[in-house]
């Protein structure tokens, strides 16, 4: 395998907290060749004469046990692979990790990437093009909802391919609104969010009725559809910058005022665990968060469509799966047939079912368990609604390196210290249009 990557440009597209790492591990593995497949783990003696697939995954909890329940099915039912799943930590952690193993030509062979880590691996040409795989395993491309599948694919390729799903949602606290003499429905717009919250802190004692969160935890992600919502992005498809533009600004403003003005919000660490435990009564998180918040709150959970302002606006985001180019040959086809095995539509339907992320195949999707289960939990079905409505992401922050943290910090200012988004919303603009540059000469050469 020859590397397409350079050092200087692994670092000029995956930020500074990969690019640390990389340099760190060029350092000790020395000169190029090569890479090897990982070899860490461990694989059960029955299983030693199989071919092995490393698997690097980035859920705990609930997801992660959903997870390993589908490894052990693949590896029961048949006799050929061990697929071995590596938890990783968080979707930034693991491509810490990721860009660590490939510049010490050690890597894993298949890899969950976010939404927006993916595009900075494409970029590097370090993934593997899927397209003969499916040919060669008959395994129906078409079947993959195609807002999903058609975000993993570039130049005519398919790199990436959807798994872990979702969109954000609006949740609310169906018992809070009851206790506030409110409507048993969502708000629809930000002004009836507004009013809303008044209610609810006013007859309901709910302090802050409604939770933002932090860089950490996606914020820019959130805020995406606010950028829509009001007319604004945070740049065009070339990368131009447009985050300190006048309706962007207006977005930032509504949010600051909401919080410090009106005093109806504020900033959590994590927005689930403040609303699973009623200490807001209404906040954005995304659908694979809904398991767990349904599993642990005492109270009855609504979910529903985004607030729109003028306009409405929702991105997609979750993950999905890519296969490294510099695994072996054997191992390339073995990762794609447990692809393949995940695209089944009881193991899309029960990995949907456990999480709360959409069903990423039409099959699933239309399935009777899919379709029973929809009447019996409308707040899974939500997601599944509102995604022809969703649109792709600003490439701000999907390509420029730190872009998602940029922009996150940014809003944290806004959120805790008051920052007016005229302000906070320049210095961001300046760190992106700047960080922009390598990755703007990367995408001529590559494509998207």
């Amino acid at each position: 395998m020859t590397w397409k990557m350079n050092r200087r440009q692994f670092l000029a597209t995956s930020g500074a907290a990969l690019g640390s790492l990389v340099v760190v591990a060029c350092g000790a593995g020395g000169g190029g060749g090569a890479a090897q497949p990982s070899s860490t783990g461990t694989v059960p003696p029955e299983a030693r004469n199989r071919t092995r697939v490393v698997f690097w995954s980035a859920w705990g909890g609930k997801n992660g046990e959903a997870l390993q329940t589908l490894v052990n099915k693949f590896n029961k039912s048949q006799s050929d692979i061990f697929v071995e799943n590596q938890y990783q930590g968080t979707y930034e952690e693991l491509a810490q990790k990721l860009a660590t193993a490939m510049a010490a030509k050690q890597v894993p062979d298949l890899v969950v990437l976010s939404e927006v880590t993916w595009n900075k691996f494409y970029l590097n040409q370090t993934l593997e093009p899927l397209d003969d795989y499916f040919k060669q395993q008959q395994l129906d491309r078409d079947d993959y909802v195609d807002p999903l599948i058609n975000e993993g694919t570039r130049q005519g390729k398919t790199w990436w391919v959807p798994f872990a799903r979702s969109t954000p949602l609006f949740y609310y606290n169906r018992d809070l609104f009851k206790k506030a003499g409110l409507p048993d429905k969502a708000p629809e717009t930000w002004d009836e969010v507004l009013e809303a919250a008044k209610e609810l802190k006013a007859s309901a004692g709910v302090k802050k009725p409604y939770a933002f969160t932090t860089a950490k935890n996606y914020n820019a992600w959130h805020f995406q559809g606010n950028e829509w919502q009001w007319g604004g992005n945070y740049s065009d498809k070339e990368l131009n910058i447009l985050i300190d533009k006048e309706r962007s600004l207006e977005a930032g403003e509504w949010v600051r005022k909401f919080i410090h003005d009106e005093g109806l919000g504020y900033m959590a660490e994590d927005q689930s665990v403040d609303f699973a435990n009623g200490i807001c009564a209404m906040t954005q998180q995304s659908t694979g968060s809904l398991g767990e918040i349904l599993e642990t709150a005492k109270f009855e959970v609504g979910t529903a469509f985004l607030p729109k302002h003028e306009h409405f606006g929702c991105p997609t985001g979750g993950s999905g799966l890519s296969i490294i180019a510099a695994s072996s040959s054997d191992r390339k086809q073995a990762a794609f047939e447990f692809i393949k095995f995940l695209a089944q539509p009881e193991n899309v339907v029960f990995w949907s079912q456990q999480s709360g992320y959409m069903p990423v195949t039409e099959s699933a999707r239309e399935s009777s368990q899919m379709q029973e289960y929809f009447k019996q939990n409308p707040q899974f079905k939500v997601a599944v609604d509102q995604l022809p409505k969703t649109q792709p992401q600003d490439t701000a922050r999907l390509f420029i390196p730190n872009g998602d943290q940029t922009i996150g910090e940014a809003l944290e200012k806004i959120f805790v210290r008051n920052t007016p988004a005229e302000q906070a919303f320049k210095d961001a603009a300046q760190r992106l249009a700047r960080d922009a540059e390598d990755v703007k000469q990367q995408i001529q050469e590559v494509g998207l």
